[in-house]
């Protein structure tokens, strides 16, 4: 049985070396330009070199999205980048565009080229083609079942990778592309500035009766008729490993640190547990699962890969997180004394009992007994976002990149 990749998202480069030390066989990332994740904090040039370094010193790929739908005047850009992107070596493009794919080709032909979920890839023929074009891997689209991923494993050649998402978030659209963000925002979802429109409230208004609004609802307050659940196939890893695919990919590239670091260990964990034994895998379910929902989530759901969803897969009556534990920040050195610094991400106190979360899948429970700041006074508490703090507790040994989070949603803690 092969090993299947754990395919990681990263926002930034903190949260790159996260997943890197968190269990990713791979990581995913975005520069400035030409990915679809315009608001997430993205690499600059320098960033990116040094997230490929640390990346390839602990024997992980790195994966660079050029995935945009392309106009005429990016491609001048797009040119420019694909040169940047030679000189810096990334493992992989993600690309959707038939433009964009020919110009890296084209300018980095040393560099794999996987064919992102953007480009619709519904059935054999169309892998096939981009297969003959070049590419190393195809992302298959959402809306297959396992049973289609499978058929299309055995009509495709050996060497041609299939990816298919694992975990994260769902869209309404057809393969990401949505229009409602272009017709209520000007904000175009194809060129990386999804507004997440799928996420509102909406109301009916009949044309003859402007300004009357009739609520579509399943309770008093409404509904969020496009709002879908997240994918979780932690329960389902055998059938995604027999299904053929070669690699997990997990969804979340504007996602904290904490995120990622609980979903990379858990899935982490989970596929190696399947291939030690299916009986380790079983009988350590309960544990993923909570883990899990140690992160923010919208409920879950198996998205395509047992059907068409129904009205099951949909989220009626709200459309925000589950959030269960609050992200503190990164371990970034510990001294002899074992007092840790870090760049404190949420607030927390002297005298809090909190979590410490291990890349092994260790969770220590420790208790504050000091804070200082950068310039060593003593504090009660650390309410500054991004303040550099330093940090001492009562039991347990910190290391470089452990994360803290404390139980609790932040606002209900205040």
């Amino acid at each position: 049985m092969k090993k299947p990749e754990l395919l990681i998202p990263a926002s930034s480069l903190e949260v790159l070396k996260t997943a890197v030390i968190y269990g990713a066989d791979a990581v995913y990332i975005g520069g400035e330009a030409f990915g679809l994740r315009a608001k997430a904090k993205n690499f600059s040039h320098d960033e990116m070199k040094e997230g490929i370094k640390f990346a390839h010193e602990h024997g992980v790929r790195v994966h660079v999205t050029a995935n945009i739908l392309a106009h005429n005047y990016d491609l001048d850009g797009a040119k420019e980048y694909f040169k940047e992107l030679k000189e810096l070596k990334p493992d992989a493009l993600i690309i959707a565009d038939p433009g964009m794919f020919s110009l890296a080709r084209e300018i980095c032909p040393e560099i794999d080229i996987h064919v992102s979920t953007q480009a619709n890839n519904t059935n054999y023929l169309t892998y096939d083609f981009w297969y003959k074009q070049g590419a190393k891997r195809v992302v298959s689209a959402r809306e297959l079942s396992l049973r289609e991923i499978a058929e299309i494993r055995e009509h495709i050649p050996e060497d041609l990778e299939i990816e298919s998402f694992i975990h994260g978030a769902m869209c309404i659209s057809y393969s990401g592309r949505c229009l409602l963000s272009s017709f209520f925002t000007g904000r175009d979802a194809n060129k990386g500035a999804c507004t997440h429109p799928c996420r509102w409230k909406y109301s009916v208004v009949e044309e003859k009766r402007p300004g009357e609004y009739y609520p579509v609802y399943e309770n008093d307050r409404g509904t969020y008729i496009f709002n879908s659940k997240d994918l979780c196939m932690i329960e389902h890893i055998p059938e995604m490993i027999n299904a053929g695919i070669n690699s997990f990919k997990i969804e979340g590239r504007m996602k904290t640190a904490l995120y990622v670091a609980t979903v990379a260990r858990t899935y982490r964990k989970a596929i190696d547990d399947y291939l030690e034994s299916e009986e380790k895998y079983r009988n350590n379910m309960d544990w993923y699962k909570a883990e899990i929902a140690k992160c923010t989530y919208r409920q879950f759901t198996t998205g395509f890969y047992f059907g068409k969803p129904d009205e099951n897969t949909q989220i009626y009556d709200s459309n925000t997180y589950v959030n269960e534990y609050t992200y503190l920040g990164i371990v970034s050195d510990v001294n002899d004394e074992l007092e840790i610094t870090l760049e404190q991400k949420n607030k927390f106190r002297v005298g809090d009992t909190i979590e410490i979360m291990k890349p092994d899948g260790e969770n220590v429970p420790v208790k504050v007994i000091s804070i200082k700041d950068n310039d060593g006074r003593d504090m009660d508490s650390c309410p500054h976002p991004s303040q550099i703090i330093h940090v001492k507790f009562e039991g347990g040994v910190p290391s470089k990149y452990d994360i803290l989070r404390v139980e609790g949603d932040s606002k209900q803690r205040d």
